[in-house]
């Protein structure tokens, strides 16, 4: 079947269908991970969004049931040069096309992926519709241009859970998906927690490798709504509060921000991740300020500013906080080398810090595994 990009700039792709047939609608963004596609398709982050791939060929192991972040796809569509007809994986239950087409994912294949994110990092990420069949291209670029902007807009409500649940929930979530797997229990088998700690998260979009992460270094997590008050959070006995990733605009989310100003000052272990780490810097004073194409892919160069090393990160983000807004009890401890952007923060004063890319990583690299560790550190110290 034949599909269409339409941008809300007028510009006008032409190629095939590769997953269910109708409409997507979002803002189009690229991610340079070469691998990791089904962990993008399912991180809750991307939730609005149209994401295309700009490895030239996608889905050539499958997909597996294990390499989920969430309950399903939560892209808004998806675009990619070339879509492999065949898994090669014995992990593998299926292809990625009978994957889309099962969760409902409109996307697009056969189009010049490098012109789009060429198009993308010189305009910056622009508003788009994919399209299959016979379709009116004016029409579409017409309608693009009236997508409301993720500038403001409030995303979390979609992506968060309904009610409070310890992780792993009992029933709901496959085994595979929830197990703590050998491979993650191979990059901290000595480095468990001394003591069972208990963790309050809060769910802005959560990726379920966070859990995993937080599970393998002995914690028990207990999973929160996001507008859930943060007094409840506080009197449910927990040792520290995480602040997860998640989509959307962090100057939308009043409720989050209000919240977590008062968890900040209450002097419980807080760490963030990601949009976690943009609601902090709000709650603490600071500004933040939307990116022009973003940073998503898993070969980001992170520097420390404590230590001089540079990690190699995964990231998904599209705003950033801005350095010169945060006050003076908050230290800058990471910078992206890319352009410069705040990438860490922490209270000078406080156990409060964050980091703008994703340490638990899946897809990408571990070099910034140790953040957990540093977790469990404060909250074992605080007690």
């Amino acid at each position: 079947m034949d599909a269409v990009l339409a941008l809300e700039n007028g510009t006008i792709y032409r190629g095939t269908s590769a997953g269910a047939a109708g409409e997507a609608r979002g803002e189009v963004v690229f991610n340079t991970s070469m691998t990791g596609y089904q962990e993008v398709l399912t991180d809750p982050s991307y939730a609005g969004q149209i994401v295309t791939m700009t490895s030239p060929q996608i889905g050539n192991y499958g997909v597996a049931p294990d390499d989920v972040e969430s309950t399903g796809p939560k892209v808004a569509g998806f675009v990619v040069r070339e879509s492999s007809p065949i898994a090669s994986n014995w992990r593998a239950s299926g292809t990625l096309r009978d994957y889309l087409v099962e969760n409902n994912i409109v996307a697009i294949a056969d189009i010049d992926t490098r012109d789009l994110t060429r198009l993308l990092r010189s305009a910056g990420v622009m508003r788009g519709i994919i399209a299959t069949g016979d379709v009116d291209t004016a029409e579409l670029v017409a309608r693009a241009r009236t997508i409301p902007p993720m500038e403001g807009s409030d995303f979390v409500q979609a992506v968060t859970c309904e009610s409070a649940f310890d992780w792993p929930p009992p029933g709901g979530i496959s085994k595979p998906a929830v197990e703590v797997r050998a491979r993650d229990l191979a990059l901290a088998p000595e480095r468990h927690a001394k003591r069972r700690l208990r963790v309050g998260a809060y769910d802005f979009g959560i990726k379920w490798n966070i859990l995993r992460r937080l599970t393998t270094y002995g914690c028990q997590v207990r999973v929160f709504p996001a507008s859930t008050p943060a007094k409840e959070v506080l009197a449910s006995g927990v040792d520290g509060i995480f602040l997860s990733n998640g989509p959307g605009d962090p100057a939308a989310l009043d409720y989050a921000i209000s919240n977590t100003r008062e968890i900040a000052e209450s002097g419980v272990p807080t760490f963030g991740i990601c949009l976690g780490h943009q609601i902090l810097g709000l709650a603490l004073g600071g500004r933040t300020f939307k990116l022009k194409f973003g940073h998503r892919g898993a070969n980001h160069p992170v520097k420390s500013l404590d230590t001089g090393k540079v990690e190699i990160t995964s990231q998904n983000h599209g705003f950033a906080v801005d350095p010169d807004s945060l006050p003076d009890d908050v230290k800058v401890t990471h910078v992206n080398l890319y352009d410069g952007t705040v990438e860490g923060f922490r209270c000078v004063d406080r156990p409060v810090y964050s980091v703008q890319y994703h340490p638990e990583a899946s897809p990408g690299p571990h070099d910034a595994d140790y953040l957990f560790r540093q977790f469990v550190d404060e909250m074992e110290k605080r007690k």
